[in-house]
């Protein structure tokens, strides 16, 4: 016989998961492997001649890289003499500030980096995130998409989104030729919520940057670098080509992030037999070295491979952490889904939620996740009130706030009108009535019309032939009668012109003013300083729909 308490635990959605032992020596480990290096350097003439227990001569191309270009060779010395421990009580002593510990963690080898953080539960580690975000402000980021590609439905949710608080939004494609049509729909749509809204477009790298360059979007993030060689050459790419592609962004002012996170080395069976930890190390490593602002880190689309093995959410967290010990922006993932339980997913967050990072999620679902093109993400539309109603019980400032059904409503409205009225004035096919009524109202795709995705295809490559530009859409929408909404746009793309937001953890507000680490540096040094919400901000946070008034009892 069984027992029927095991029986009834069998059947919990947390046993439904798949866990692993680990096994160091493939790199099925989180962090503290046996087979990690030691911490080292050496440097002579100005040149790192030994890093990390490894001579020049053996370097592969990854430690070539982030010798020449990752670490401050003014202060290597001393910091990586200092003793790993002392550095990470550093993190989490309140009188000790920011500023005092980058002169450390960006001094640092990728070894001595893991090493550090090594020693913290990751309730230290969340002081260190608290203290080491770069900007003071956290904020959020989420994805719009949908199976259908339906543009008036992405219009629709993003202008949502935007009431609701995200900072930043991503789109993608189930068709690759509907990107510029999902770019221009994402874009005009979180205007509509709120001005000032970045916007971008997940494609294939050529592609995207050929849409910002066009005024389509605004940033990009979706430009992966790996920990180890044989994984960054699987891709075709180097350090140096992605350090060149980052700067083809940079010069036309499109504002863009790495992306990496623990397990995709060991996921695609190239992990050297070193801990995921030490592998994303590295990969952050060469991000700083590659001069990119920051990166989209903390396993990303590979949590279900740190999430299997014991310590794997601590160690998102540590990676989350060396981020920002390399003053770098941090959208610190919580986008994919990787569980059955809604009390682990919960906690998967946790670690960011009540820190703060400059993007919380680099990926919170604005649909119910079966619209989810990213392969479905922690947390969906279905959880916004859970979200605001954690934010409310904690007291803490995760980027979102309450929305009315009413306010919600109008804000779609606005922005499939809006995509209808540039459609029109573009010479697009048609949007009806119908469909705007549809994206109004609707959850999901299953909610909207069919459109004629040949019609659409066609005419969005023709729009890509007539050189139609981000301009081209401010005119359509003067044109269209949203003067407002063309407004936001215009300044976007002056904004893109000016290159202000190309900062480290940039974002714009409702008056296109640049909030980034450089003018809301990040300055928490204990209670009371730091990112305190306003009486203005706890008022909308606390003020959930649900809650009642006593005074109308």
């Amino acid at each position: 016989m069984r027992s029927k308490r095991f029986e009834v635990l069998d059947q919990r959605p947390v046993n439904q998961d798949g866990y692993v032992k680990e096994w160091p020596e493939v790199g099925l480990i989180a962090m503290n492997s046996p087979f990690d290096p030691t911490p080292s350097i050496k440097i002579e003439n100005g040149v790192v001649v030994e890093m990390d227990g490894k001579c020049r001569d053996d370097f592969d191309m990854l430690d070539t890289f982030i010798a020449d270009y990752a670490i401050d060779l003014a202060n290597a010395e001393e910091a990586m003499a200092k003793d790993s421990l002392e550095i990470a009580r550093m993190l989490c002593d309140i009188n000790v500030t920011r500023d005092e510990v980058l002169k450390y963690t960006v001094a640092i080898t990728p070894a001595k980096l893991v090493e550090v953080v090594g020693n913290l539960s990751v309730l230290e580690a969340m002081m260190g995130i608290t203290k080491m975000r770069a900007r003071k402000q956290p904020a959020n980021q989420c994805h719009v998409t949908n199976v259908k590609d339906n543009m008036i439905q992405i219009a629709a949710d993003a202008a949502e989104a935007a009431v609701r608080g995200f900072a930043e939004m991503e789109t993608t494609v189930g068709i690759v030729r509907y990107a510029p049509f999902n770019a221009l729909a994402i874009m005009v749509g979180a205007n509509v919520g709120r001005p000032g809204i970045l916007t971008q477009c997940a494609v294939e790298e050529a592609t995207e940057l050929d849409l910002g360059m066009r005024g389509y979007t605004a940033y990009a993030e979706t430009v992966s670098v790996y920990g180890t060689e044989d994984v960054f050459m699987d891709g075709d790419d180097t350090p140096w080509s992605k350090a060149f592609l980052a700067s083809c962004y940079a010069s036309r002012g499109i504002k863009m992030r790495f992306t990496s996170g623990t397990g995709s080395e060991v996921q695609m069976g190239m992990a050297e037999g070193k801990s995921m930890l030490y592998l994303e190390a590295r990969c952050l490593a060469v991000t700083r070295g590659a001069g990119v602002q920051g990166t989209q880190n903390g396993s990303v689309s590979c949590i279900g491979v740190p999430a299997a093995v014991p310590g794997g959410i601590r160690a998102v967290a540590c990676e989350n952490l060396i981020a920002g010990m390399l003053d770098l922006e941090n959208a610190s993932s919580n986008d994919q889904t990787f569980t059955h339980s809604d009390l682990r997913r919960v906690a998967r967050s946790i670690p960011q939620f009540i820190p703060g990072t400059d993007y919380i999620c680099s990926g919170y679902s604005a649909t119910p996740n079966y619209d989810n093109m990213f392969a479905g993400s922690n947390w969906d539309a279905e959880d916004y009130e859970d979200w605001c109603t954690i934010q409310r019980d904690l007291k803490v400032d995760a980027g979102l706030h309450p929305a009315s059904e009413e306010e919600v409503v109008a804000a779609r409205n606005k922005a499939a009108r809006a995509i209808q009225a540039i459609f029109a004035q573009l010479g697009l096919p048609e949007i009806t009535d119908e469909e705007v009524e549809a994206g109004t109202y609707a959850n999901g795709s299953k909610d909207m019309p069919d459109r004629n995705v040949v019609e659409d295809l066609k005419a969005a490559e023709d729009m890509l032939a007539r050189g139609v530009t981000g301009i081209d859409f401010v005119k359509a929408l003067y044109k269209g009668g949203f003067e407002d909404v063309a407004n936001s746009i215009f300044q976007i793309q002056k904004a893109k012109v000016v290159g202000d937001y190309l900062h480290t953890a940039s974002m714009l507000d409702s008056d296109f003013h640049v909030i980034s680490a450089v003018n809301s540096c990040n300055d928490y040094h204990g209670p009371m300083t730091g990112y305190q919400i306003s009486p203005e901000r706890w008022e909308k946070i606390a003020n959930i729909r649900k809650a009642v008034d006593p005074a109308t009892l």
